[in-house]
């Protein structure tokens, strides 16, 4: 059924004043409207649809950066679903929360994303390897494998703070065992080099000669006298007190005068002094009581401290190379030494492989019935693969070569790494492509998947080859 409806009101009282009667029109018995243009909006009842709304106006730019709705561009497009706008609000308001939540603890989403430089296992300079993870639900933690026989109390965190922070980050170290008849370092913080320039730093230079070395070169002459003899000051000023020649009662003690005074003291006592290599300072102020000093010094003086620069040369000299650590040094974990973590929990004790390891065997419970486990990639440098190429230029067109390593050969098996550099790689610069998008790269549980089913984030899979050839690949491809 269809209505019309006209929005008009008037009033049938006689002494009303929107109706204008007269006693010409009163024996007429009619109604006179008054003359006015109506604007009549005819409206049908039976159609239901929702009417559209008209495009608002554009907001001032300060207005548009208060807030972002998420279904303005349906209601551009003419969409009006209201159960898909309301679920569209809702994922928006999540990623809101969530990104409130990560910026709570991180500066930005990249450092959020840099944790597998700290999390993992990671070779210390000082002769050990670091391991951390996070399991804030533990209650202990420790590092399993063939390299202490998977042993679960080994290597594990140490107590209190220094093996676990309020946030669940586990630390655990592994000393690197030191050889019988080899004496420890003489210094705690000895260094070594283990991959890059490993030969460099055995000079044979002790740790003395290198520090005296550098006070020489940093120093000039008289500013070292207070780090030569640091209590020298201290020293004085006690025999001045406490000395056979100082105060024996509280009124030979005097009272000792503020800074401003003793300072203006020295500097009328030494006004005479020859010149020194000492750093030129006087403190002036416009006699206020509580003016801030200023400290003036010789501008010749200040560039010649500021072209110095920290003895780190020395410092690096300081560091032994490969063959020192090896000849002192047995490693704490081997490379290739198979490992888990293990954890105990509320729930018992179990074993995880950790989810920053970068190289992992998932199928080892298919080959020999045991569970999977990480192995620790640590090659020595003559054997671990060195870089020959560049990172080439982004091309301003992409021609993308869509791919899979495992079924990249001709014949029925995995193909690996190697033969994908060797066969494939060729075609594909052939063929005129200028970008390779590898499919299934990282590791994953059941090859079935074709990579969909990640387990390892950071690890290559270990069906096509070890973490070096899957470098050989990358460096082949970008020269």
């Amino acid at each position: 059924m269809t209505s019309l409806s006209l929005p008009t009101q008037f009033s049938f009282h006689p002494n009303a004043s929107s109706l204008p009667f007269s006693s010409e029109n009163r024996a007429r018995d009619g109604v006179l409207f008054p003359k006015k243009k109506w604007r009549n909006r005819w409206r049908c009842s039976a159609a239901e649809q929702p009417q559209q709304h008209r495009a608002k106006k554009k907001k001032p730019q300060a207005e548009a950066d208060k807030g972002i709705d998420p279904v303005g561009f349906l209601t551009k497009l003419g969409i009006s679903h209201k159960q898909f706008a309301q679920f569209l609000r809702e994922r928006h308001k999540s990623l809101k929360d969530l990104k409130d939540e990560i910026f709570k603890r991180h500066m930005n989403l990249q450092e959020m994303a840099s944790g597998y430089e700290i999390l993992g296992m990671h070779r210390n300079v000082q002769h050990r390897v670091d391991f951390m993870e996070w399991a804030p639900g533990s209650r202990y933690c420790s590092l399993v494998g063939d390299f202490n026989g998977w042993s679960p109390t080994e290597n594990c965190a140490r107590e209190g703070h220094f093996g676990r922070d309020d946030y669940g980050y586990w630390f655990i170290i592994l000393e690197d065992k030191l050889r019988e008849g080899e004496k420890p370092d003489e210094l705690y913080f000895q260094q070594y080099n283990y991959v890059d320039d490993y030969d460099k730093g055995d000079s044979g230079v002790t740790i003395e000669e290198l520090f005296k070395k550098a006070n020489d070169e940093y120093w000039e002459p008289g500013e070292d006298r207070f780090i030569k003899s640091r209590y020298e000051v201290a020293a004085k000023l006690y025999e001045q007190i406490f000395g056979p020649n100082g105060p024996e009662t509280e009124e030979e003690l005097e009272e000792i005068p503020d800074a401003e005074t003793r300072y203006k003291a020295w500097k009328e006592q030494h006004k005479d002094d020859p010149p020194s290599n000492l750093p030129p300072f006087d403190v002036i102020d416009n006699g206020k009581e509580y003016d801030i000093y200023n400290v003036v010094d010789d501008p010749v003086w200040r560039e010649k401290f500021r072209g110095k620069k920290p003895p780190l040369a020395y410092w690096l000299e300081s560091r032994k190379g490969r063959k020192a650590w090896l000849k002192k040094y047995t490693p704490g974990i081997p490379h290739g030494s198979k490992y888990r973590v293990y954890f105990n929990t509320p729930n018992g004790p179990l074993e995880r492989i950790p989810a920053w390891a970068t190289y992992v065997l998932p199928d080892s419970r298919d080959v020999d019935g045991k569970q999977a486990f990480a192995i620790h990639w640590e090659p020595p440098p003559e054997s671990a693969h060195r870089w020959k190429n560049m990172r080439p230029k982004v091309p301003t067109s992409l021609r993308i070569y869509e791919c899979h390593v495992g079924i990249s050969g001709s014949e029925q098996r995995i193909s690996s790494f190697n033969e994908f550099t060797e066969n494939v790689l060729p075609h594909v610069k052939e063929a005129g492509y200028n970008a390779i998008q590898l499919i299934g790269v990282v590791e994953h549980k059941d090859y079935s998947s074709v990579g969909y089913k990640v387990t390892n984030l950071y690890a290559t899979s270990s069906r096509y080859g070890t973490p070096d050839d899957f470098k050989c690949l990358v460096d082949e491809a970008h020269g």
